[in-house]
């Protein structure tokens, strides 16, 4: 039985990950760290951890600080925090000969090639997805095989109002896969961009890797959702994603959560976990 932490415990994904482990016959929740399971000032009662996350935490080692996994024996840490956090986790993780499975998004490729280094000199693993999501990765798959075939194309990612980076992660790790595609078919420019007059600055959206543009739409009430959308002569193709609740992200957490020890260094994307 795998032993897993998990940090960020008290957010949204966090709090699902949590149901998602305690409910896995394969895998044993041992500890969970939030700084908002800690007490707001000196002398006031922390957090019920139990009320937060909604699960019974007897057994389960509750805290706000990291060093609470080497205290539960975790053999597999889960990141849901913010960019920042998620990087320093991520270096302790390797430096504490911890597995780390990260959903995290908005981290830097400088960080990412740092946190390559730190995990190839450990004898922890590391798999880290922009979307955990099989069918979100399904969705990039079929973008990538679709790429080489038409004329133009553009991303439009939609989050709920909470998300604090924009693009999305996925739909960068989707331009990048589109242009990647296209690169190794030998596939002509795309065609130009034919607008000449911007009347709203940011109109067109941004510009991503290989040339993709990119619309972030940020409403209360989504979750996460994203379209491809290709042009070719006469034609149009739309590949959609769409993320209804968090348990739709729960089958690749645990997927990568159970791979990890297996993954030696650092693996980018759920694809390889999936075979391809």
């Amino acid at each position: 039985m795998v032993r897993v932490g998990v940090l960020g415990a008290a957010g949204r994904m966090g709090q699902a990950v949590c149901q998602a482990v305690t409910t896995d016959a394969g895998l044993e929740l041992v500890a969970v760290v939030d700084p908002r399971l800690a007490p707001a000032a000196p002398g006031q009662t922390a957090a019920d951890p139990g009320a937060v996350l909604g699960i019974d935490v007897t057994g389960v080692r509750t805290g706000a600080g990291i060093d609470d996994l080497l205290e539960a024996g975790t053999e597999v840490a889960v990141d849901f925090t913010e960019a920042t956090a998620a990087t320093a986790n991520m270096q302790w993780c390797a430096q504490h000969d911890v597995h780390a499975v990260v959903g995290t998004t908005g981290i830097g490729s400088g960080e990412l090639e740092d946190l390559r280094r730190a995990f190839e000199a450990s004898k922890a693993n590391c798999v880290i997805a922009p979307n955990f999501a099989i069918g979100a990765v399904l969705m990039m798959r079929l973008s990538a095989l679709a790429a080489p075939f038409m004329d133009s194309v553009e991303i439009i990612e939609l989050h709920h109002d909470a998300k604090v980076d924009a693009p999305s992660g996925t739909a960068l790790r989707t331009a990048e896969l589109i242009d990647d595609a296209r690169r190794s078919a030998a596939a002509e420019a795309w065609r130009p961009d034919p607008t000449t007059k911007t009347v709203l600055a940011g109109a067109r959206g941004g510009t991503g890797p290989g040339g993709v543009h990119v619309h972030s739409v940020r409403l209360h009430g989504l979750v996460a959702h994203q379209e491809v959308v290709f042009g070719a002569a006469g034609q149009s193709l739309s590949v959609r994603h769409d993320a209804y609740d968090r348990t739709a992200f729960m089958p690749g957490v645990l997927l990568a959560v159970k791979e990890v020890a297996s993954r030696p260094g650092l693996t980018v994307g759920l694809e390889p976990l999936l075979g391809f």
